[in-house]
């Protein structure tokens, strides 16, 4: 083995591999070349409990679901009604595709992780299916405390829902 295989790597800002197998093999952050907000960005998501970053990623698709859903609707009329041009079902098809599985994997973590009752599961299955429900479920979710993060779990947030 050569030695400059266990020297530190110079400060890039990536993840490294640590010292090697037989000291743990761990992974460890890199010093950052400079300050940057991008960076602190990073951080603090890499900090951020699995339950706050899935409940983002849900209302962040729920919402993205229904705007694909609205270009997948006017791609449509344009193909089928105007009878102009495919170019719009093609191109909101496949984002929209996307966009229904990621919100439908989102939605099957949330009730593994909230905890959810079948039957607010189902119908975060159902909002999927129909236009522009995924944003209505998601406001309804959100107002029963079923988006709530680990925040909401503390008796601060319990005062603050009270007053």
């Amino acid at each position: 083995m050569e030695p400059s295989r266990f020297r530190p790597r110079p400060a890039s800002g990536r993840l490294s591999f640590g010292t090697g197998f037989w000291h743990g093999a761990y992974w460890q952050r890199a010093a950052a070349s400079g300050p940057g907000r991008k960076r602190t960005q990073r951080l603090e998501l890499m900090k951020m409990p699995l339950k706050t970053v899935v409940v983002r990623a849900f209302r962040i698709l729920a919402i993205a679901e229904a705007f694909s859903w609205a270009a997948l609707l006017t791609g449509m009329y344009f193909k089928w009604i105007a009878g102009t041009s495919e170019v719009g079902v093609e191109v909101a098809g496949p984002i929209h595709g996307a966009l229904f599985i990621g919100y439908g994997v989102a939605a099957l973590a949330l009730w593994r992780i909230q905890r959810w009752p079948f039957t607010v599961a189902l119908f975060a299955g159902v909002s999927a299916v129909f236009p522009f429900a995924t944003v209505a479920f998601e406001r309804w979710a959100g107002k029963r405390g079923y988006l709530t993060g680990p925040a909401a779990d503390s008796t601060e947030a319990r005062e603050k829902a009270a007053v």
